[in-house]
């Protein structure tokens, strides 16, 4: 066990995340004997086609490159082509459009500044194009406009049809030989006893070969649209645009030529456009281009290209091309998908199956040279070796195909498929419980998290946020009914509350826009429209004031933690407003209004007042910001806002409660042994509130600011780490070093959740890194692993159940299957050797192959979690896949069927007083019968490995009772009907309920082996003497 174990380390291991090339090619090369290749394989990227890939790709990029770099030179070195003569058709004059679509495209990919202008820049392309600024597009020609300038879909390679997985199911090398051997069969057996009987053996093989191939390729076929179905969910990208007059959320494939885009920080840009107006844009071209430095958009500079993200700021864009004719669509059409990473189960797998198929090969070719052995010698020995008939060739090319069909039985191809097999269901239903799975390890590894580091806002809390209490002119007031509100602006000076206003309403990112149906609502982050509709109420979208111009605009930044604005007022000063983390803010004021609205300085006492305040606000589990503002003469363009200097307007205290579910699933990784640590940018009173109030943070642990643990040595954060539940005030540095430290320093599997575009490299490194899908950015999404879809923490959680699942359902499989292949090997081998022929024959052992392959790994790899898996401690690394528990249960069963069918093989015929001509016949039909129903049994043992009480939980497993239900009605087929094919005879009730009574003894046998204690590798033994203890209760059974 020991030396396969550190076999399995040195040729089969790779990390669960961006696995080395050397890694991936020392595994493929340390396959042998693999039956189908093409199947096997099907799952693994071809990495010389990747390599090929990346290659094409870097020239594409540096193409590109050049064309953004030197344009007018590009241009030429492009498209062969100096000017081009574009016309208008017909068609474009009757839709209403006057500029043809590939002149339209050109102009924006091509940077063509001169061209833009001749057609009356951004202003005059929305004129040709029939588009508004403000309007957008409309609906009703939304079909119209897609014939004209094209869909937003580049070509894609089609999915492959169902022929294709027979035809690769066929491709079975043991398979091939097997129908050789089958017609070699029928040719002999037709010369030597005529039509139809002739037929019977070879016709048999080529009968289980097609059903075989079937089975197989229907399941294959399956788990195909299964993944197609999750592809196509992963490419799923809504958008903002202006359409229809309107602000809609529409699908990037539904974008046409003409629309309205809105774009902010961490989008991926989905077409090709010219920039109309916005704040600071940073565009981020690497992925096009292959250049790091990011650009800035103007209208000096307006062309945005697809494919590109949106690095800082945000703006408006209007599409000039879409789909094919943009470069980001042509560069993803040249190239394939590469292929997913292999999982390392899957790798694990491949190893198990070259070490048992070599097995199995030696097994075969002994049983086949010993075969060949006692035929030649009694052959010798009664006519002579000089003799031969057809009859002899018909028994060599049996005995042949016998060899064949325990290699076919032996080599356990099914072992890696099951992986597959299994992370598809999972991830289907993990779909289902609004978890999308990007990567396939990632559902794997996650089972074997021990810790996962999380947001707090919209993953534990509920993201609906209402502005609860404020502090102004020097008084704190609960602001949630409208009398509070009318007391609080009777309260201040109109002054004060004109600046509070202002600051709401021209320091935000929230907009009010207009919904399909007419009404009005706030967009924005749950913060902005927290604070901004309480401005409404506060004084009603009238008391917006309109006197101040925006001039410039900083966005929020997680690294700055705060946002600012400068707007222009009419007397020519101007104004600074930020807002954002509440110390951050004051740190930068010197100055405060009081309760008479006048500007005063900010004593140490106030400041003392003002801190407890926010500690106050925190400690009720309140978020808090802050408004200040500064009055300029004059400002510059390229320096961002000060950092001093400003005055005090008011904090905010932000309710944003608790999510139900989540004290009980906090409680439930407690108790799986996972640990769970909060780590958020807000202040640390509030981070201490909320993970006290959801079972995060208890007596001895340590909640810590950002800043503290910044400034740890190694030594420090080597001793704290283990301790830290809640990391308070962080950037996203912050949280990278954690997740570093969290698995270099200790080894853990760490899981960590995110949704800022600065969380990528966070989410890169963890071991599985869970992008939210409401609240997190294009950029989060496309670095992370799994995608949260309703950002809940509860989901989370479901999605560590379904990796300890598929986990614990594939050490289940590998169980049943290596108890089948001993039992066939060793029963077929002894047979052999001390009787001259072979108990199990080829189409027998196809019909035995096919239900401990495809139909098993149906049963065993697709049962559902249980509340159980999470009462357990996690994997951690490097532990044995094939655990002691499992060799106990395989040894253990593989004895008692091999004594059974060894009894029933040598002693059957004395013991069950079994007489007459067939008496052979009935023997090797009730071994066959009984090996088919010690299986079946032995699959309902495999669904618990240390339980005694393997039915619980089988009635609600559809899947799994179907493939019995389906092994047994057409084992009784096979036994009754078709002895002729299968070379079995009827047998009597009393023989049948023999076989089932044999079989079924394989669960009291399986009770029995699980009272034997075995030491598990990552525990100590139960008790000094080494005796477990008896169960405490009806769950322990």
């Amino acid at each position: 066990m020991e030396r396969l174990e550190s076999y399995l380390k040195e040729h089969f291991d790779v990390p669960a995340k961006n696995p080395s090339e050397e890694a991936q090619r020392r595994w493929r090369s340390a396959v042998g004997l693999v039956k189908n290749r093409r199947r096997r394989f099907r799952m693994v990227p071809d990495l010389d086609r990747r390599s090929q890939d990346e290659a094409q790709r870097q020239s594409i990029q540096e193409k590109i490159r050049l064309a953004l770099v030197v344009q007018k030179a590009a241009i030429t070195f492009i498209d062969g082509a100096k000017h081009k003569d574009y016309r208008i058709t017909e068609d474009i004059i009757k839709a209403g459009f006057s500029i043809n679509p590939d002149e339209l495209a050109s102009i924006t990919s091509k940077h063509y500044v001169k061209a833009l202008k001749m057609h009356g820049g951004a202003d005059g392309i929305s004129k040709k194009i029939r588009s508004s600024f403000d309007h957008g597009i409309s609906s009703s020609d939304l079909d119209t406009r897609q014939n004209i300038y094209g869909v937003n879909r580049y070509v894609e390679k089609p999915s492959r049809s169902f022929w294709m997985f027979v035809w690769d199911a066929l491709q079975d090398m043991t398979l091939i030989i097997l129908m050789v051997c089958a017609l070699v069969s029928a040719v002999v057996g037709l010369a030597s006893e005529g039509w139809p009987k002739g037929m019977y053996d070879g016709l048999g093989i080529i009968l289980s070969i097609l059903l075989v191939v079937m089975v197989t390729a229907i399941s294959d076929y399956r788990q195909s649209l299964q993944f197609k179905e999750l592809d196509n969910e992963k490419k799923k990208i809504f958008i903002h645009v202006t359409r229809d007059g309107s602000r809609q959320k529409i699908s990037i494939y539904d974008l046409a030529v003409g629309d309205i885009v809105h774009l902010s920080i961490g989008d991926q840009v989905p077409a090709d456009g010219l920039y109309i107006h916005g704040y600071s844009l940073l565009i981020d071209e690497s992925s096009l281009s292959g250049e790091s430095d990011p650009v800035y958009i103007s209208q000096d500079k307006p062309f945005i290209l697809a494919g590109t993200k949106v690095q800082d700021g945000s703006a408006k864009m209007m599409v000039t091309a879409v789909g094919m004719r943009t470069e980001w669509g042509r560069l993803m059409s040249t190239l394939s998908e590469g292929g997913e990473d292999e999982t390392p189960l899957q790798v694990k797998l491949n190893g198990v199956a070259t070490i048992i198929g070599k097995i199995g090969l030696m097994f075969a070719t002994l049983t086949f040279v010993v075969l060949m052995v006692r035929f030649l010698i009694e052959k010798g020995l009664t006519v002579g070796l000089s003799k031969w008939y057809s009859t002899d060739a018909l028994t060599i090319v049996n005995y042949f195909a016998t060899a064949v069909t325990i290699i076919v039985v032996a080599v356990p191809e099914g072992l890696p498929l099951a992986v597959t097999l299994s992370l598809a269901f999972a991830m289907k239903k993990l779909m289902n419980d609004k978890a999308l799975v990007r990567h396939l390890s990632a559902c794997e590894t996650m089972g074997s998290a021990g810790t996962i580091c999380t947001d707090k806002t919209g993953t534990l809390t509920t993201n609906h946020m209402v502005v609860d209490k404020i502090w102004i002119s020097e008084v704190s007031k609960s602001v949630t009914s409208n009398s509070s509100l009318e007391d609080l602006t009777s309260a201040i000076s109109p002054v004060t509350l004109s600046l509070l206003l202002q600051g709401i309403f021209e320091n935000t990112s929230a907009e009010v826009v207009n919904e399909k149906d007419g009404k009005q609502t706030v967009l924005g982050t749950p913060t902005e429209r927290a604070i901004f509709e309480f401005g409404l109420k506060l004084e009603g979208l009238d008391a917006e004031d309109r006197t101040c111009t925006k001039v410039k605009v900083e966005p929020f930044n997680s690294v700055k933690k705060k946002m600012a604005v400068l707007v222009s007022l009419q007397n020519g000063v101007y104004r600074w407003f930020t807002k954002g983390a509440s110390e951050i803010i004051v740190q930068m004021c010197d100055m405060v209004i009081d309760g008479d609205g006048n500007s005063v300085p900010l004593s140490e006492a106030r400041r003392k007042n003002i801190l407890d305040t926010i500690n106050s606000f925190a400690s009720d589990a309140l978020r808090t910001l802050c408004l200040a503002y500064k009055e300029v003469d004059d400002f510059n363009d390229d320096a961002d806002s000060p950092t001093s200097g400003f005055t005090l307007i008011s904090i905010f205290g932000i309710k944003d409660p608790l999510r139900p579910g989540v004290k009980d699933a906090v409680k439930a990784c407690m108790s799986a042994g996972i640990i769970v640590r909060m780590v958020t940018g807000d202040n640390i009173n509030t981070a201490k509130a909320i993970a006290k109030e959801c079972g995060i943070l208890t007596d001895g642990d340590v909640a810590i600011e950002g800043s503290e643990f910044r400034s740890k040595s190694p030594e420090e954060m080597r001793d704290i780490i283990p301790k830290i539940r809640v990391m308070a005030r962080s950037l996203p540095l912050d949280k990278h070093t954690l997740v570093t430290n969290l698995r270099g320093m200790f080894r853990e599997v760490v899981a960590v959740t995110g949704d800022g575009t600065n969380d990528a490299p966070a989410l890169h490194e963890a071991d599985i890194g869970l992008a939210m899908g409401i609240a997190g950015t294009e950029v989060a999404k496309e670095s992370a692993d799994v995608i949260v879809l309703d950002d809940n923490f509860t989901t989370i959680i479901n999605v560590a159940r379904w990796g300890r699942a598929v986990y614990i359902n594939i050490q289940k499989f590998v169980q049943f299957q290596l108890t089948v292949n001993i039992v066939a090997l060793v029963i077929n081998f002894v047979s052999a050797c001390i009787t001259g022929s072979a108990p199990l024959t080829a189409v027998q052992l196809l019909w035995v192959n096919m239900i401990m392959d495809t139909l098993g790994a149906l049963a065993l790899a697709t049962e559902p979690p249980n509340d159980d898996m999470m009462k357990r401690p996690p994997v951690g690394r490097g532990e044995s896949f094939i655990t002691k528990v499992m060799w106990r249960n395989i040894i253990g069963q593989s004895l008692y069927q091999l004594v059974v069918l060894g009894v029933l093989m040598f002693a059957g015929e004395q013991f069950l007083n079994i007489k007459g001509a067939d008496s052979k016949s009935v023997i090797n039909t009730l071994i066959f019968n009984s090996f088919v129903f010690c299986q079946v049994f032995n699959e309902i043992n495999s669904r618990e490995m240390e339980k005694i009480n393997v039915f619980r939980g089988m009635v609600t497993n559809w899947i799994f009772i179907a493939i019995i239900a389906v092994t047994v009605v057409f084992q009784v087929v096979i036994i009754e009907f078709l002895g002729t094919f299968a070379s079995t005879v009827p047998l009597n009730w009393q023989l049948w309920l023999l076989s089932v009574g044999l079989g079924s003894v394989s669960l009291i046998v399986g009770a029995i082996l699980k009272c034997i204690p075995v030491t598990k590798s990552n525990e100590p033994p139960a008790s000094q003497n080494g005796y477990a203890p008896l169960p405490s209760g009806p769950d322990d059974i």
